[in-house]
């Protein structure tokens, strides 16, 4: 991906404009993603997007390559997203305990049992794709920072300028979250009185269930 956007924007650079069209189509569904998750509507997720689009294009002669283009470039979607959400008068923050959170303390590795679970395995990958389109605001992007555009932990620090204990809280939250949910989903369609265990997703459980969906047609972005 570093390579081919590297090749793509010395195209652009050398005059080459159309290429920039071939940019845009390498990211746009991802940049997508995170703009819906933060804006919650696809109106304004769009206007979000030519916008920041616009600002990367005038951008590019400055850009120096000392990150990734891809991280660059969605610091500055979440920065025109942020910057909307304050225009509405919806600053995108947690709770102060969060904000403070030790990240010596947030461990993400899950020791849990295998999940007890009957569904089918089509069957629950839209369960858990589902519930992670419900995640709180505060949690969803960088939740699809990390399991939709496969980021790192220093990564999207870049991009959201969050402290790191901060982005590791919001994971592990986020997870846990999303464990409890589907738990709770899975018990409503079985009609099953006893407790379910299923560990906290990872990031490679979800990449399964990503690709999956994308083969079945279920993935919602």
């Amino acid at each position: 991906m570093y390579d081919q956007d590297r090749a793509v924007i010395e195209r652009i650079l050398g005059g080459d404009k159309k290429a920039y069209a071939e940019l845009v189509e390498r990211h746009k569904d991802k940049a997508m993603t995170l703009a819906l998750k933060m804006l919650k509507s696809r109106e304004n997720a769009e206007e979000a997007l030519q916008d920041a689009f616009v600002r990367v294009f005038n951008a590019l002669p400055r850009f120096e390559w000392k990150s990734s283009f891809s991280t660059w470039f969605y610091r500055i979607v979440y920065n025109v997203c942020a910057s909307e959400l304050a225009k509405q008068h919806e600053p995108h923050q947690v709770s102060i305990q969060e904000d403070n959170g030790d990240e010596q303390t947030v461990e993400l590795v899950s020791e849990d049992p295998p999940p007890d679970v009957s569904l089918e395995s089509s069957e629950l990958n839209a369960i858990i794709l589902q519930e992670i389109d419900r995640l709180p605001d505060a949690y969803g992007p960088t939740f699809a920072l990390f399991f939709v555009q496969d980021m790192s932990y220093d990564e999207i620090v870049e991009v959201t300028g969050l402290p790191l204990g901060t982005v590791k809280a919001r994971l592990f939250r986020a997870r846990m979250m999303l464990r409890n949910a589907v738990v709770k989903r899975i018990g409503t369609i079985d009609g099953s009185k006893r407790e379910k265990v299923v560990p906290l997703p990872t990031r490679d459980s979800l990449t399964d269930n990503k690709h999956t969906a994308r083969r079945n047609g279920t993935l919602p972005y």
